[in-house]
């Protein structure tokens, strides 16, 4: 539900602005808006927020820009873009921005709430007050972040919430279904979403280190390997 949660939506079409607006005021929501890239910028890093609505194409700074400059300023709070692409580059250029979901243009306001609410809720439940580990990487529960080999991890909440499954396991397959059902319910995207998240969690985890420890199971799902001597 997205009663009382505070949304941060930036879109430039005052027409659908409105429309949005009328829809959050029935679900109870609060909602903030900005016609453009900086002024959302700016709302974004001065407020905290449940959740932002983003559109791809903005003036002064289009949405991919806004989401990288908040996340390499430390906001956490998740995004969900709204773009008419709908290319796998598309999806791992809104991905890779620090986007956490997607939804295609023209959408339908039931799953902007079903979008929303998954994101809400996925975000809150990350709340912890626990340190795990597994090799070479840790997560810290309560402060939402991860390292490896002692070097920090910039991780979207989606990449972290993979990364902490897989942790968890200690070494056990993590079954694409059981990662599905994590992130998105019984609302599964369209498209192979999960594919364009673990290939950016690669990028993270496994590129700068000396030996790749996210390993792929053929047809089963995913699990993290301890040494380059482990069978790839």
């Amino acid at each position: 539900m997205l009663e009382r949660s505070r949304i941060l939506v930036i879109e430039d079409n005052i027409e659908l602005q409105g429309i949005i607006a009328d829809f959050l005021e029935v679900k109870e929501a609060i909602a903030d808006f900005a016609s453009d890239g900086e002024q959302g910028l700016n709302l974004a890093m001065h407020n905290d927020f449940d959740a932002i609505v983003l559109d791809v194409m903005l003036p002064k700074l289009n949405g991919m820009q806004v989401a990288a400059k908040l996340r390499q300023n430390g906001i956490t709070t998740p995004i969900l873009m709204l773009t008419a692409l709908n290319g796998q580059e598309d999806l791992l250029s809104s991905f890779d921005s620090g986007a956490d979901d997607f939804v295609t243009k023209p959408f339908k306001f039931p799953e902007l709430e079903a979008r929303l609410c998954a994101l809400i809720k996925r975000n809150k439940g990350l709340v912890a007050q626990k340190i795990l580990s597994y090799g070479e990487v840790t997560i810290d529960e309560k402060t939402h972040t991860a390292s490896r080999d002692k070097q920090t991890l910039t991780l979207t909440p989606i990449l972290f919430q993979i990364l902490r499954e897989l942790v968890k396991a200690q070494g056990g397959v993590v079954s694409r279904e059981s990662l599905i059902y994590m992130l998105w319910g019984d609302d599964i995207p369209d498209k192979d979403v999960l594919r364009s998240h673990i290939y950016l969690l690669r990028n993270v985890l496994d590129k700068p280190f000396k030996f790749p420890m996210l390993k792929t199971i053929p047809k089963h799902g995913f699990q993290l390997i301890l040494s380059a001597s482990e069978p790839q």
